[in-house]
């Protein structure tokens, strides 16, 4: 026996439970689908279609919906035209060219109100020009020729006698492509297919002709990777005049896991109206030989029609508590960032006070990024852990500052060169405090640009920071967003430059004096220097090398011009290791000044200034012009939330409806 389903509702929830009844007892001749509509479960039907008016899909809200699905050729349009009672377009290879929504509404008008809607098009049809209609409509959206489109085409049918369903038939699935048609076609329709009954709100009505085996059939392939079970899919058998043969046994056996059963259908032949064809159909399943052994509750048209209805309410009633969910998830969503936009400010009081808010909370952030180290707003961005990246910055700079360069010259000759041009009349035995300070003077220009590119470096890395943390809280007005980033570079650099010369000091000064207070100068240069005596006498006695330093060049050389110059390399070497680290402790000092600086004074000082001087051109006043993508981002968010609103108050009401 048929089933329907009485509706309960119980602390606001639908649920279905199962009354018998004789689908056949109610079925008259001139209007066999009318009795199919159970007036108790309307409600569920209508709330649904309400919902689907309302365009709730386009929130990302799954509604049920019944899905045509078949192979080219199996006999689809031929089923929806049945249950229509209108003619859809037919023809050679693929009558269905975009997704059809058919939207089927039982009326009590005599007169049959059909209307086409794709984009943000209506146009009135009637029964008689349905189907040329369709097809303007569809070489409007899918164009000219044989290539299909997944732009949606919905078509409504208010009329009497028709089931209350909506439908969504789909090209039918080719693997050859025609003349005409893209050589992808199959991978565009079996893609547009996937999209549709995928959702698991969705009912798959598969179309299969009895004239083909089953289990080839490329749609029961497509419907099983979705719905393994089967227990979403409805098959409809077309064409069972054509084949009687061994039908019994296919929909009996089950081969293909139709988990909502069959029902075998003959379609309209020619010139037939449709109140022909529903009586030849019910005389071929009484009469015929073989097909009359088919178990009535599975045969005709008016079953089709029940059985749709039955399983739709049934997936409404499943669903219902879920797109409830969806919709207030959605809604307090939406609300959440509807609340989030800055205020429509109206004056320049208010567009000051929103400035001033602008950049005191980047000044906030800029604290917590690049002094404290707090990184919560940016955990998954390490670019924006800002001390850790100028601690790695710093510590590649000490390093690339101390690597030695490569020798030009042999060992000592810098320091006997430099000697012999600064000797004068004097005792002996003293070493010119003016050959020190110029070789001092030689290496301190050696390494004279790496301090300067370290700086430059920092500053461009703290622009982007400041650059991001700007963007951030700006996002909502990029009226003046433009104006707070130019300014921001505008310090930046003027910052960087101070930087440079700041840095280019400090260098110069380790030229101008030899001078440390440090005691490790002391204990290197005597731990050093006590190799003296051995280096000479190995000189003196014409040894190649003295450990791993070639001295052979060496040998001519006076001896206590050699001994001067062996001291005084120790010197340097024991100093120049205070004078390199001394130099990144002081820019790393300064560095740490100048970023606490930026941040607890010259920032909002001098962007401030610069915003709000009155020769700026009024940047604050930009901000009481809200801008266009603020404006559509509101104007979205409010269409979102009133459509979500309504969709709750449908639902809503249908509860109401059924608990009074």
């Amino acid at each position: 026996m048929p089933e329907v389903y009485d509706i309960n509702v119980e602390a606001g929830m639908s649920s279905l439970s199962v009354v018998n009844s004789n689908l056949h007892e109610h079925v008259p001749g001139d209007a066999p689908i009318v009795s199919s509509y159970n007036d108790r479960i309307r409600p569920l039907l209508d709330t649904v279609d309400r919902l689907r008016n309302l365009n709730v899909m386009k929130e990302g809200i799954q509604l049920p919906t019944i899905v045509v699905v078949g192979d080219q050729s199996s006999g689809k349009s031929s089923v929806l035209e049945s249950l229509a009672g209108i003619s859809l377009p037919r023809g050679q290879g693929i009558c269905t060219r975009v997704p059809l929504v058919m939207r089927l509404q039982r009326s009590t008008s005599p007169e049959p109100e059909i209307w086409l809607e794709f984009g943000d098009k209506r146009v009135d049809t009637d029964e008689k020009h349905i189907a040329e209609s369709i097809c303007t409509a569809t070489e409007t959206i899918a164009g000219l020729g044989k290539g299909v489109s997944d732009t949606p085409l919905t078509l409504h049918v208010k009329k009497e006698g028709v089931p209350d369903l909506t439908m969504v038939d789909l090209p039918g699935i080719t693997r050859v492509p025609v003349n005409g048609q893209p050589e992808n076609i199959y991978e565009q329709i079996s893609g547009m297919i996937m999209k549709y009954i995928e959702p698991q709100e969705s009912i798959i009505l598969n179309v299969l002709s009895a004239t083909v085996d089953f289990t080839t059939c490329e749609s029961i392939r497509m419907s099983r990777q979705v719905d393994k079970t089967g227990e979403r899919t409805l098959a409809v058998v077309t064409k069972a005049d054509m084949a009687p043969e061994g039908l019994l046994q296919k929909v009996t056996a089950d081969d293909v896991n139709i988990g909502l059963g069959y029902v075998c259908v003959r379609n309209r032949i020619g010139e037939e109206t449709y109140k022909e064809a529903r009586m030849q159909e019910e005389l071929l399943f009484k009469n015929h030989p073989l097909l009359f052994m088919i178990d009535h509750d599975i045969v005709g048209i008016p079953v089709l029609a029940q059985k749709l209805i039955q399983i739709q309410a049934t997936m409404i009633g499943r669903c219902l508590p879920v797109i409830v969910q969806k919709i207030n998830e959605k809604m307090e969503a939406s609300e959440f960032e509807l609340k989030k936009l800055p205020m429509v400010m109206s004056s320049s009081g208010e567009a000051l006070m929103t400035f001033m808010k602008i950049i005191g909370s980047v000044k906030e952030c800029l604290l917590r990024v690049l002094i404290q180290g707090d990184f919560s707003e940016y955990p998954d961005d390490q670019s924006m852990h800002a001390t850790a990246r100028l601690a790695v910055m710093l510590s590649k700079f000490s390093d690339n500052l101390q690597v030695k360069p490569e020798a030009v010259t042999e060992f000592l000759m810098d320091e006997i060169s430099v000697l012999e041009e600064c000797k004068c009349i004097g005792l002996p035995n003293f070493i010119p405090r003016s050959a020190f300070l110029a070789i001092l003077s030689q290496r301190v220009d050696g390494i004279h640009a790496k301090p300067v590119e370290f700086i430059r470096e920092i500053w461009d890395y703290v622009e982007v920071v400041l650059s991001s943390v700007i963007t951030k809280y700006s996002e909502n007005f990029p009226q003046i967003q433009l104006s707070i980033k130019r300014a921001g570079r505008t310090l930046i650099s003027k910052i960087k430059e101070q930087s440079v010369s700041r840095v280019i000091e400090i260098v110069e000064m380790e030229k101008q004096t030899d001078y440390t207070c440090n005691p490790e100068y002391m204990t290197a240069y005597t731990q050093k220097i006590a190799n003296q005596t051995g280096f000479i006498a190995h000189v003196q006695n014409n040894y190649a090398s003295y450990g791993d330093v070639g001295i052979s060049h060496l040998w001519g050389v006076n001896s206590q011009l050699l001994s001067q110059a062996f001291d005084m390399n120790v010197r340097i070497t024991a100093y120049w290791t205070i004078v390199l680290r001394r130099i990144v402790d002081n820019i790393a000092l300064y560095l740490q000044f100048t970023v606490k600086n930026l941040v607890n004074s010259q920032f909002q000082k001098e962007i401030v200034a610069e915003i709000v001087d009155p020769r700026g051109g009024g940047e604050v006043e930009k901000m009481l012009d809200e801008s266009p993508s603020v404006a559509s981002k509101r104007e979205k968010l409010k269409n979102s939330i009133k459509l979500l609103k309504e969709s709750k108050d449908a639902v809503a009401a249908m509860v109401y409806q059924n608990s009074g």
